[in-house]
């Protein structure tokens, strides 16, 4: 998917989301009044899952969000290692070169390649970076729209 769709993506879960999540809170406050005013007749199931099923989605969101900077910290230290050695294999090129204009070509070299890898990196970091965003966001998302879907009947 590109990052352009899964931004899309992304934005319009987080849309329907909110929608659902004022739909939810609307009815367990008429669910939670509605105990007030007869808690013989209170929906205690549903007044139990007011708490759990947050719990859950909180808890399945933090995973995704904790497995995915794990990923991404280990992407960023193989970058570095890799920029690490680049560097001083540009660095060991000027310093043995016959020439200053093959020195100066070394460094040429190197700096050209840098950055289409920054560039390449950029990338591919921003649209991981939008994959975790949706993976957080989906548990929480899930839990709200099935609510919403249940709470409606």
């Amino acid at each position: 998917m590109t990052p352009i769709k899964q931004a899309t993506r992304t934005a319009l879960a987080g849309h329907e989301l909110l929608q659902a999540s004022g739909d939810v809170i609307a009815r367990r406050l008429e669910i939670v009044a509605e105990a007030v005013r007869d808690p013989l007749k209170a929906d205690l199931r549903e007044m139990s899952l007011m708490g759990s099923e947050k719990v859950e989605a909180l808890t399945a969101s933090a995973s995704a969000g904790l497995n995915g900077a794990m990923n991404l910290a280990a992407t960023t230290a193989a970058v570095a290692a890799r920029e690490t050695a680049a560097a001083q294999g540009a660095f060991n090129a000027v310093l043995t070169a016959g020439t200053p204009v093959e020195a100066a070509l070394a460094q040429g070299r190197w700096a050209t390649a840098a950055m289409g890898r920054a560039v390449s990196d950029s990338w591919a970091l921003g649209s991981t970076m939008l994959k975790l965003q949706a993976a957080t966001l989906a548990p929480i998302h899930a839990a709200a729209v099935a609510n919403a879907k249940r709470l409606k009947k």
